[in-house]
């Protein structure tokens, strides 16, 4: 039997993951920099040697939907610079090695929906992220797929980066200087009321890298894995998940949308030591990894 004085560590469920926090404000401030001393530069004044940073340059999201121009032309399509290529490659190395931790950890727009949602907590308490019935929300999931294709084969089509006039991420970060799209303006408002009642909305059912990025949790190197032999089923896990994913029904958490965040763990909310962590391989059982897979989440009850 588990001795449970020894295991339980009593964490906080709202207990802050620090060094995670300071990377997120730390990509978010960067691009911000990024992105005002843009402004600044065609006025004369800003960082002279930041002023060429580009935003499509930064966006690994870039290189992606660049890939068959550049097959087939040796090009980049419109806006997409070199650097995209490189971001893409670092992040699917990353993916490889431990899942969509881009999505969880540098994401600025993901970041930016993560901090909203503390707004709507304090509104709605225990029903906040749980207003869509389960039975929609898994469906509505992979609509992201769906936009993930339909942007890849547009600007192959096309030749330019026509997602860039529905994209919040560039809305975010240009709302102010006239460059953002009015598509992109209205999908940016429609994720920031969402955020209060759904959190990560534009992750959760639109994002189209966040969809690529979210096939490596099939095979990624590194997973959560709960030790049901230790598990108390307090559910901690379940609640403080953004994704929505119950991890408390699996062993290796191997959901399409998780974004690596470490919520759940045992450095987090989980109360109980070395049950819920981030390990090398896998632990098949039974039925380990059937609701992971197909999305089994907590706001199904």
């Amino acid at each position: 039997m588990v001795d449970f004085k020894r295991k339980v560590k009593y964490n906080s469920i709202h207990k802050k993951n620090y060094i995670r926090l300071g990377i997120q404000i730390f990509f978010f401030a960067l691009i911000g920099l990024i992105a005002v001393n843009h402004t600044l530069a065609e006025n004369g004044g800003g960082i002279p040697w930041l002023s060429s940073a580009s935003l499509h340059g930064l966006c690994p999201f870039g290189g992606v939907v660049s890939i068959y121009k550049y097959l087939t032309t040796g090009m980049f399509v419109k806006w997409i610079h070199e650097s995209s290529f490189i971001l893409m490659f670092i992040m699917f190395i990353l993916a490889i090695g431990f899942g969509p931790v881009f999505c969880g950890w540098i994401c600025p727009l993901g970041s930016f929906q993560e901090w909203i949602s503390g707004i709507g907590k304090k509104i709605f308490g225990k029903r906040y992220n749980h207003f869509i019935p389960y039975q929609y929300d898994k469906y509505l999931r992979f609509l992201r797929y769906g936009l993930l294709f339909w942007i890849i084969y547009i600007t192959a089509k096309v030749g330019y980066l026509k997602f860039n006039h529905i994209d919040p991420y560039h809305a975010l970060f240009n709302f102010w200087n006239g460059e953002a799209a009015v598509g992109g303006l209205i999908v940016l408002a429609i994720t920031i009321i969402s955020s209060l009642f759904v959190e990560r909305p534009w992750c959760k059912y639109l994002c189209p890298y966040g969809a690529l990025l979210g096939l490596f949790n099939l095979f990624k190197v590194f997973k959560i894995r709960r030790n049901s032999a230790t598990c108390i089923s307090c559910g901690n896990c379940d609640r403080v998940c953004p994704m929505n994913i119950s991890v408390s029904r699996g062993e290796n958490i191997r959901n399409h949308q998780c974004i690596v965040c470490m919520k759940c763990t045992s450095e987090n909310a989980c109360p109980v030591a070395d049950t819920v962590e981030l390990v090398m391989g896998s632990k098949e059982t039974g039925d380990t990894a059937g609701h992971i897979v197909d999305g089994g989440a907590a706001n199904e009850n």
